[in-house]
């Protein structure tokens, strides 16, 4: 990130001091014709513009505000209590047309776990310096509709670390059977979540049918994950 200011200022310094110098030319307050300067592409005030403006071109990219789509590792994440099972298979995923993926399934109904909290999977997240959350982009399939994600939640662990604020919860019912990506809730202007301030934990709430238990097979597949990102 230094590094990443450190160009930006020198990429400012050299343009400013490029602008200086044409604005003090007598070439350029003579205009082309009067300036002795030969003509056509060989003049070398016109290299200097060109060169100002590959410069100010520059500048402009690095410091106007964007929007990106992360993907982030999915088989990373972990079961929230003993009743949850992730699993993986290279070969197929036992869903839909078998491509693989995380497989979450669960030896209990609902969606709350044995211990009494959420039935989830989670996850810590690295977000690269510089950039803040807006939401989470899910792609999955069920191998029944009945049993799905309820829930994509994002917390922040607070400065002292006994607690984690919840800052994004999307309690949408992912019902539709897939293969399918979904976006969770996109967080306003202002309300993005800064990784800086502590560390950030995403967490998929499932919901499993009395009839659908991991003895009955439904599975939760999740294919690929991904951040929204904004760089101010």
């Amino acid at each position: 990130m230094k590094a990443f200011t450190f160009i930006r200022r020198e990429l400012a310094c050299a343009a400013a001091v490029l602008l200086v110098a044409v604005a003090a030319s007598p070439a350029s307050a003579q205009g082309r014709g009067g300036s002795g300067l030969p003509p056509g592409p060989g003049n070398p005030l016109a290299a200097l513009q060109s060169q100002i403006a590959a410069l100010q071109s520059q500048i402009d990219a690095l410091t106007r505000p964007a929007a990106a789509l992360m993907w982030i590792n999915h088989l990373d994440l972990v079961p929230g209590d003993s009743d949850v099972v992730t699993s993986f298979n290279s070969t197929t995923s036992g869903v839909g047309g078998g491509l693989s993926g995380l497989i979450i399934e669960s030896f209990t109904a609902g969606d709350t776990s044995v211990s009494g909290g959420n039935k989830v999977v989670e996850k810590g997240l690295e977000v690269p310096p510089g950039w803040l959350i807006r939401g989470v982009r899910v792609c999955y399939e069920l191998s029944n509709p009945r049993s799905f994600i309820t829930q994509i939640r994002l917390a922040q662990v607070q400065p002292i670390p006994s607690t984690a604020l919840v800052l994004l919860d999307d309690g949408t019912n992912q019902t539709d059977p897939g293969p399918i990506c979904v976006n969770s809730t996109l967080l306003p202007a202002g309300f993005e979540i800064d990784p800086s301030a502590g560390g950030v934990r995403l967490s998929l709430r499932i919901f499993v049918d009395a009839a659908g238990v991991i003895t009955a097979g439904d599975r939760i597949v999740i294919r690929a994950l991904g951040l929204h990102l904004f760089k101010p």
